[in-house]
């Protein structure tokens, strides 16, 4: 479903992404974990286009996502989960799910909100999956933050994507209302077959819901394999401790509980 070789990202000066190698099965629940700038966001940006990565090879359900001809359908072939959950906040919950809709329909359709019964049908049962049905008729803005951040995930399964990139998505949110969103997230992708992609930076909500957990420390793949491998050993390689400046430009090193390749191509 997703394969990634040896793919770089710079910016100006900083090597952000160096020589990723990962590949990903289709219906895989993958969390990826990192410190903040360890390349988890770029990652997910190269694989939607939001940023063109320098080099190396990424292809998602078949597509080139290296090839600027291929962006429409990439777009339309992957859905994106974002931490603030950008919604219009003064349309309604529904208005906003249909938005996924968008790459499927007309130009002038989208230009006029226009949108079939099956579009409609598709949306709210898109919002029944996330519990938020009865919340169709209300303005976006009324939710709460968890509310919203469901309503986002409603859009992105109405794109009816085969990729689902979900950036930081439960960050902003307590730990309660956390982990009831990532219980729809994972729910509702498992019943569709939809394959996920999720940046987190909580280590508990990884291991409970990721059925795979990718770690990213300096821009490099330092660990990849189930949850149930990821110990403490692996976690210091991930989550590194303050480097002493002669350390600053060694590549960290392979330690026995890492295994590349965990995924099915």
């Amino acid at each position: 479903m997703i394969r990634v070789r040896s793919l770089a990202k710079d910016y100006a000066d900083n090597a952000v992404l160096k020589g990723i190698d990962l590949d990903i099965g289709a219906g895989e629940f993958v969390v990826v974990l990192g410190q903040s700038g360890a390349g988890k966001s770029t990652l997910l940006r190269c694989m939607n286009r939001l940023a063109q990565a320098d080099s190396g090879e990424l292809q998602i359900a078949g597509i080139d996502a290296m090839g600027a001809g291929q962006q429409r359908e990439l777009r339309r072939q992957v859905a994106m989960i974002f931490q603030h959950h950008n919604v219009v906040p003064r349309l309604s919950v529904l208005k906003n799910v249909l938005t996924g809709r968008l790459g499927s329909v007309s130009t002038l359709a989208s230009l006029l909100q226009l949108f079939s019964r099956s579009d409609v049908a598709l949306a709210m049962n898109c919002l029944e999956q996330v519990d938020l049905q009865h919340k169709a008729c209300a303005r976006t803005d009324s939710l709460s933050g968890g509310q919203m951040q469901r309503v986002g995930i409603a859009r992105a399964l109405a794109q009816r994507p085969k990729v689902i990139l979900a950036d930081e998505p439960v960050a902003s949110l307590d730990p309660k209302t956390a982990r009831r969103v990532m219980q729809y997230l994972r729910d509702a992708t498992r019943e569709l077959g939809i394959t996920v992609v999720c940046n987190l930076h909580q280590v508990d909500l990884a291991r409970e819901f990721g059925d795979r957990i990718v770690g990213l420390a300096h821009g490099r793949l330092v660990f990849d394999s189930q949850r149930e491998t990821l110990d403490e050993a692996c976690l210091q390689r991930i989550y590194p401790q303050a480097e002493r400046p002669s350390d600053a430009n060694q590549a960290p090193v392979a330690v026995p509980c890492m295994q590349i390749g965990g995924g099915i191509a």
